[in-house]
């Protein structure tokens, strides 16, 4: 699974969970300082690793990596920074329709010696709770007699991975690679297609 820690999970586990589990299954609990079982996703400070770096520093399933981190407004790498893309979404309680999280996505840009980056196909969605489940699981805290300096209101659960070129977009704005390549074209008329 990518994560090196010895976790003793059935035979056959896999971890595709839904929005709605990341937050309410595993994100919540975090925020609250209960226990997780199976406690499978690691904390991890994303900031310092670039995407392709996550390999057996996060829990891997497939393409896709998870960890906790610490909300920030700094998503710099040593080879690039996460840029937002769109705007956040709710992420709702399937049963009462209640919203739960905010999700948001950002894509991987790497720096280059101008001003814009460079775009990749790695994409991070970063789930936080929503405002009024974070205040109250700071106030909960509290209640316990949690005097923490560290706000556990804060943490975020990611998902990474990278993009196929050749998958659609949901809002339909993004090109596909051969659409790139036709729209590249000086001379469109130069191209002869069969009869």
């Amino acid at each position: 699974m990518g994560d090196n820690r010895n976790v003793n999970l059935p035979p056959g586990f896999r971890f595709y969970p839904t929005d709605e589990e990341l937050v309410v299954h595993f994100l919540q609990r975090k925020a609250a300082l209960l226990p997780c079982h199976p406690d499978v996703i690691p904390d991890l400070d994303l900031y310092p690793y670039d995407p392709w770096e996550l390999d057996g520093k996060a829990l891997g399933e497939g393409n896709q990596w998870y960890y906790y981190s610490r909300r920030t407004q700094n998503r710099n790498t040593s080879k690039g920074y996460w840029k937002p893309m769109g705007i956040d979404e709710p992420v709702v309680n399937s049963n009462s329709s209640k919203k739960v999280g905010m999700k948001k996505y950002f894509v991987f840009y790497i720096e280059e010696s101008g001003p814009a980056g460079v775009k990749t196909n790695w994409i991070m969605q970063e789930y936080r709770l929503s405002d009024s489940d974070s205040s109250s699981s700071s106030r909960s805290s509290k209640r316990r007699g949690g005097h923490s300096k560290i706000d556990y209101s804060k943490w975020v659960v990611c998902r990474v991975y990278e993009r196929n070129c050749s998958e659609e977009e949901d809002d339909g704005t993004e090109l596909s690679c051969l659409d790139e390549v036709f729209l590249s074209l000086d001379d469109l008329d130069e191209i002869s297609l069969p009869d």
